[in-house]
């Protein structure tokens, strides 16, 4: 039986939504939120292609220095609610990510929801334990701290500047 896992960041910035969802939907805007211990280099045919619904992303990364290439499609794209990514190839069984914008007084509310499951049945259940979900707390964290450089926090709305569940 494959375990499903859940991983959810709130993070509030002194931003306009739009602003913050053009980050956020360009695809070559990743690799600045992604921490350079991973290695990540997004591959696009266009460097400047918007993304659109249906579009396919490929990344190479090292994830605990083996190489790893990853494909997302973009599932639903809703300007500048949100949209979401679900892995067509890579290193989950599954892997669903969820981005919603929402207004807020001062700026906007950015929440991510990432729905996952390891591969390999126990041995994915161990990986996890050991290995995955501290690497996912790092990943979120890093990219917390940078898009707090880039858009500043909004601490009026009474939101903490981040949250994170799992």
């Amino acid at each position: 039986m494959t375990r499903r896992y859940r991983l959810v960041r709130s993070q509030a910035v002194a931003k306009p939504r739009s602003d913050v969802f053009d980050f956020f939907s360009d695809a070559k805007n990743l690799e600045q939120i992604t921490p350079d211990f991973l290695r990540f280099h997004i591959l696009l045919a266009d460097e400047h292609a918007p993304v659109f619904e249906g579009m396919l992303i490929d990344y190479r990364l090292r994830l605990g220095g083996i190489p790893v290439r990853w494909q997302s499609r973009i599932e639903s794209f809703h300007p500048p609610h949100g949209f979401v990514d679900v892995q067509t190839r890579g290193p989950y069984r599954s892997w669903r990510h969820v981005h919603t914008f929402e207004e807020i007084s001062g700026g906007t509310r950015i929440v991510d929801e990432v729905d996952y499951e390891m591969p390999l049945a126990f041995l994915g259940s161990l990986a996890h334990v050991l290995f995955v979900r501290r690497t996912l707390e790092r990943i979120f964290d890093y990219r917390e701290a940078v898009v707090k450089r880039l858009f500043g926090t909004e601490d009026a709305s009474g939101l903490p500047g981040g949250a994170s569940r799992w």
